[in-house]
């Protein structure tokens, strides 16, 4: 079995689901529920850790930004890795949606990046005494901010979109190295920031009152991004669509 047999199965089933009428019924299915668990988890999770959940013993109360701070650094870490994810199914497979996908991603990834070094500011701020400092995690979790405006940039610079949708996937590929960086660089360097309290390795180092309500933001906002990004590439979908309808009755015109 030759290498293009092999791949066979995956290339169809990509090219499936790039159908952007597929696409459009599917995602138009989803939504709802995705929206409404994200409100829901939200809900409950910021409730239950700025109301319930105790104080911290030596942070006190400003660990309670923590319920908006970690799920902002997760999703901006996942949200990269998504973009990389959608631009090799853009350069290898020609996927007709990933390009649009990885577009909407950028500005939703880059939010939840800045929301992330907002509120690590401002936790920050009590606990070092400082606004910001050239820590290892803040410095590479900046350069993240930085790669996704790259990449917003790049896809909306050329008059030609599809230069612009292959420029902007090699950006987020070369990209993928300073996700591990963020990852280990409280292991790798003496940071200020303090070490992950959830690992695979190990058991949590965090109180269970602090850590469910926690998990549960976490999964309200990743369902939230998820959640956008489908609006946000639903919505190009149908802007193609547009354009395509007006240029064909032009044509004819």
């Amino acid at each position: 079995m030759d290498a293009n047999t092999a791949t066979a199965p995956t290339r169809r089933n990509l090219h499936r689901f790039a159908n952007p009428g597929q696409f459009l019924r599917l995602s138009g299915a989803v939504l709802p529920w995705l929206s409404g668990l994200s409100l829901v988890l939200v809900a409950i999770g910021l409730a239950w850790g700025l109301f319930w959940s105790p104080a911290d013993w030596q942070q006190g109360d400003a660990v309670r930004i923590m319920y908006v701070h970690v799920p902002a650094a997760w999703l901006a870490s996942a949200g990269y890795l998504s973009l990389a994810l959608c631009s090799v199914c853009s350069l290898v497979w020609r996927h007709p949606l990933a390009d649009l996908a990885a577009a909407e991603i950028g500005p939703v990834g880059a939010g939840f990046t800045a929301l992330c070094l907002a509120t690590g500011s401002i936790w920050g701020r009590p606990m070092w005494g400082a606004w910001w400092v050239w820590d290892a995690r803040l410095t590479s979790v900046l350069v993240l901010f930085f790669l996704y405006l790259g990449h917003i940039a790049l896809v909306r610079a050329f008059d030609e979109p599809e230069a612009g949708y292959r420029a902007g996937s090699i950006l987020a590929l070369v990209g993928v190295i300073n996700l591990p960086i963020i990852k280990f660089s409280v292991d790798w360097w003496n940071t200020l920031h303090q070490p992950a309290s959830i690992t695979l390795s190990g058991a949590p180092t965090m109180y269970v009152g602090m850590l469910w309500p926690l998990l549960i933001c976490t999964l309200g906002y990743t369902f939230a991004f998820v959640a956008i990004v489908l609006t946000r590439t639903r919505a190009a979908v149908m802007e193609r669509r547009i354009r395509a309808l007006l240029l064909a009755r032009a044509a004819r015109g």
